[in-house]
C-alpha cells in the first residue's frame, strides 16, 4: 500500500493498519457530518502502530518486553510466554518450579532449560490452569482446526449488537471533535483498549481511565498510550470503590473494558440504559478460550501468525522445524483498538436516532484471522522502513516519579475535517495521578 515498505512483513500488515485507521476517520466524518477526506497517510499510521519502538525517554529507546517474555523451544516445538507484569512472571516461575532470584527475577537460561524438556501442549494447558501466560506456537492449519480457532473463524474483528434498553437520544457535535461533551469510562490495560480510548479522546470525549491500585501499570507503556486522558485509581473490590465507580458509570456515555469477559461484571457494575459498552479481549466472548488471558504476541503465536513471519516463510511445516517470528508491530492490538473506537463512534451516532444501548465487541484473535485471510502476502519482503522524524513529537513528562523528556508518536489520523492533527489533546498524565471524577 504505497511504495515505502512501512510495516513490511509477509502478511499485509500496512493494509490492515491503514484500513483500521480509515474506519475511525469514516466513523468520525459520519458523526461530525464532514467530508472524510483523503486516506490516512501510511507513514503516520505505521509510526502509530510501531509507537513502542519509536518511544524514547530522555532520548533512549525503551525495551517493550521483559527477559522472560518471548519464544522458547520445548521438547516438541515452541511456546511463547508473556511475563512483562510481575504477577505473570511469578506465575510463570511457579509453573516451571523455578525460584525467583534475589532481585525478583529468574535467569532466562533457567527458563530455557526448564522448557526444553517439556511438551509445548502441556505447558500451555498448565499455564491456563495457574494463570500464567504461555501458548503453544501453532501453524495456521493447526489453529483453524482447533476448538478456539474455530470459535474465532467467523465474523469481523469487531461486532456490534443493539440492546433493548434505551435513554433519551443524545446528539453529537459537528466538526472534527464530534464526541465533545461525552464521557468515556476507561477500564482497560496494555495496548488495544488504551488505543481505542485514546482515539475517543482525540475525537473530543472526556476519557477517565480507572485502574485498581493493587495492579500497577507499566508506566512507560501508559506514557505511550495514555494521551488525552486522565488516570485515576479505584479499588472495585471495596464497597466505597465500587460505589464511586458505579457513580462514574451512571454519568458515562461509554464504558470500555479490556479485561477478560466477565471480569468487570463480576464486581457488580451496572450499565446505565442507553450506554455503549465496548469490550476488548484476546479471544472473544465465546469459545473454550473466552476466559483465558492473552496479549498481541500470544495471539500471534497461537493463531499461526508467528510461523508465517518466521524463518520458513509460512510453509505448513511442523513447529519444531521452523523458527517463529513476529509482526513488525503489535498490529493486532493497534488495529483492534482503532476498529473498536470506530465501532463506538458508529454506535454513538446510531444512538442519536433511537437512544438504545449497544455492545461493541473486539477480539485480537478475530483480527488475526482477518489478517491471515487477507490477500497480498509477500514472503520476499525486505526490512521495514523506519517512519521519519515528522511522525514523532517531544513532551515533558513524569515517569516513575521523575521528570523526563518523552518522544511519542503523533496520531495515526493526520487530519480530520480538513484540519491537520499534529498531536493529541494532551500528553499522557502520570498513571493514577488524577481524582476519580469527570472533568466537568
Amino acid at each position: 500500500m504505497g511504495a515505502a515498505p512501512f510495516l513490511a512483513a509477509t502478511l499485509p500488515v500496512l493494509d490492515l493498519a491503514v484500513a483500521s485507521v480509515a474506519a475511525v476517520r469514516d466513523a468520525a466524518a459520519r458523526a461530525g457530518r464532514f467530508d472524510a477526506g483523503p486516506p490516512p497517510e501510511p507513514e503516520r499510521v505505521a509510526a502509530a502502530f510501531a509507537s513502542d519502538r519509536l518511544l524514547r525517554v530522555d532520548g533512549a529507546p525503551v525495551d517493550g518486553f521483559a527477559p522472560l517474555s518471548g519464544f522458547f523451544r520445548t521438547a516438541d516445538g515452541w511456546v511463547r510466554t508473556h511475563a512483562n507484569y510481575p504477577h505473570h512472571r511469578a506465575r510463570l516461575l511457579t509453573l516451571l518450579d523455578l525460584p525467583a532470584s534475589a532481585d525478583g527475577t529468574a535467569t532466562r537460561d533457567a527458563v530455557v532449560a526448564a522448557l526444553a524438556t517439556q511438551s509445548a501442549q502441556d505447558v500451555e494447558d498448565r499455564a491456563a490452569q495457574c494463570g500464567a501466560i504461555a501458548v503453544r506456537v501453532r501453524t495456521e492449519d493447526a489453529w483453524r482446526a482447533s476448538a478456539p480457532g474455530r470459535a474465532t473463524a467467523s465474523g469481523p474483528p469487531v461486532r456490534t449488537v443493539v440492546r433493548e434498553d434505551a435513554a433519551p437520544a443524545r446528539p453529537l457535535g459537528s466538526g472534527p471533535r464530534p464526541l465533545a461533551g461525552l464521557r468515556v469510562l476507561d477500564l482497560t490495560r496494555v495496548i488495544a483498549g488504551p488505543v481505542a480510548t485514546r482515539t475517543l479522546a482525540l475525537l473530543g470525549a472526556d476519557v477517565l481511565r480507572v485502574d485498581p491500585p493493587g495492579l500497577p501499570e507499566i508506566e512507560v507503556q501508559h506514557l505511550d498510550t495514555g494521551q488525552g486522558k486522565r488516570s485515576a485509581l479505584l479499588d472495585l473490590a471495596t464497597r466505597d470503590g465500587l460505589a464511586r465507580a458505579q457513580g462514574l458509570l451512571e454519568e458515562a456515555d461509554v464504558l470500555v473494558t479490556g479485561y477478560r469477559p466477565g471480569a468487570i461484571e463480576a464486581f457488580g457494575l451496572r450499565l446505565p440504559s442507553g450506554a455503549v459498552h465496548a469490550r476488548v479481549s484476546a479471544w472473544g466472548d465465546d469459545g473454550p478460550w473466552a476466559g483465558r488471558r492473552g496479549f498481541d504476541s500470544i495471539v500471534q503465536a497461537a493463531s499461526g501468525v508467528a510461523l508465517v513471519e518466521g524463518s520458513r516463510g509460512g510453509t505448513a511445516c511442523a513447529p519444531e522445524d521452523a523458527a517463529p517470528g513476529a509482526l513488525p508491530a503489535q498490529a493486532l492490538d493497534h488495529a483492534t483498538g482503532y476498529l473498536v473506537a470506530a465501532g463506538v463512534v458508529e454506535a454513538l451516532t446510531d444512538r442519536t436516532t433511537d437512544g438504545r444501548g449497544r455492545e461493541v465487541d473486539g477480539a485480537l484473535a478475530r483480527t488475526a484471522r482477518a489478517l491471515l485471510a487477507a490477500p497480498g502476502r509477500d514472503p520476499a519482503h525486505g526490512a521495514p522502513h523506519v517512519p521519519g522524524a515528522g511522525c514523532v513529537v517531544d513532551h515533558p513528562a513524569r515517569l516513575d516519579g521523575r521528570d523526563v523528556a518523552a518522544t511519542t508518536t503523533r496520531p495515526a489520523l493526520d487530519r480530520l475535517a480538513g484540519a491537520p492533527l499534529d498531536d493529541y489533546p494532551a500528553p499522557a498524565r502520570p498513571w493514577g495521578a488524577d481524582a476519580p471524577r469527570w472533568a466537568a
